[in-house]
């Protein structure tokens, strides 16, 4: 059995993270499972995800940690948090934890003090702050009907709306309407309704359209072009707003995640240059490729 060891998880829309550290924090297994929010997918669902990635992470070997953090998508509210505490006190029953949205630990693994601003954006999309004195704001996280201005699906859906607009005159001509097309094996626009709109088409295949828009963009296609850069000012809006909220001036550290704003080349020149034309300065921007590392930290602070 292992014992005496950090539990740190980061769970997402797509898919959930568990690293195993030692008291000092030295990563000593990580493991991965699929999704793990469990507004969108249950709670059992998201329950069998978490025992996933950790049996992955220790080699399903039995373990009694000192002390945990999940660091989860809908795990923002108190209730949602009870919800994830049920699974916690089942499997780890005495043991320390603490349950954070993913925000959080994107923020904790991406900013030198623990403090500043994260932004996630991946299939959905979050900016989350908190300042020196522990104060703490968020914007957007509405979800896909309310808001995740800027996210992978919200590109995903201006390009199925661009290639709509194409094929009726109501808009100009696109790449996006034959890279989209390509990418589904369908042969005209008007076969978009019924792809679209069938119930085995989820969020994450809108969302994944992202990467055939930052491809036509690259391309020249300026179409896909706007749309990037009209997600990377939402983006910046929603830091300009949490910025606001905590007053927060000078260098602000930044931390970024999820795969739209870490691999999407244009997003990110869009975000950074539209925060700029709002006088804000975020330093140092760093670049989270796994924010487990955050809940590590936090897991290590309950000791």
């Amino acid at each position: 059995m292992l014992t005496d060891i950090l539990i740190g998880i980061d769970g997402g829309g797509s898919k959930t993270t568990a690293l195993i550290a030692d008291r000092d924090g030295n990563i000593l297994g990580r493991g991965t499972s699929g999704p793990s929010n469990y507004l969108v997918i249950g709670a059992e669902a998201a329950y069998a995800a978490l025992d996933a990635a950790i049996a992955a992470a220790t080699g399903g070997q039995p373990i009694q940690p000192a002390a945990i953090c999940l660091g989860l998508a809908g795990a923002a509210r108190p209730a949602d948090q009870a919800v994830i505490r049920a699974w916690s006190d089942a499997r780890y029953p005495g043991a320390p934890v603490v349950i954070a949205h993913d925000a959080r630990v994107a923020l904790a693994a991406g900013t030198p003090n623990g403090w500043g601003i994260a932004v996630l954006c991946g299939t959905g999309s979050m900016i989350y702050g908190e300042d020196q004195h522990g104060n703490l704001t968020r914007a957007d996280g509405w979800g896909y009907l309310l808001g995740d201005d800027g996210s992978g699906y919200a590109i995903g859906q201006a390009a199925l709306r661009a290639v709509a607009r194409a094929a009726d005159g109501r808009g100009p001509q696109t790449a996006l309407t034959a890279a989209i097309l390509d990418h589904w094996a369908l042969k005209q626009p008007q076969d978009l309704i019924g792809h679209v709109y069938a119930p085995t088409t989820q969020r994450a295949d809108i969302a994944a359209l992202a990467a055939l828009v930052q491809a036509a963009a690259l391309q020249g296609d300026a179409i896909a072009e706007a749309i990037l850069q009209n997600a990377g000012r939402e983006l910046a809006i929603g830091v300009e707003a949490v910025a606001r909220r905590l007053k927060l001036t000078g260098a602000i550290p930044c931390a970024l995640t999820g795969s739209v704003i870490l691999k999407g080349q244009s997003v990110r020149a869009a975000f950074v240059a539209a925060t700029v034309e709002r006088g804000l300065t975020l330093s140092p921007l760093t670049s989270v490729h796994e924010p487990a590392q955050g809940a590590v930290r936090l897991a290590r602070a309950l000791l």
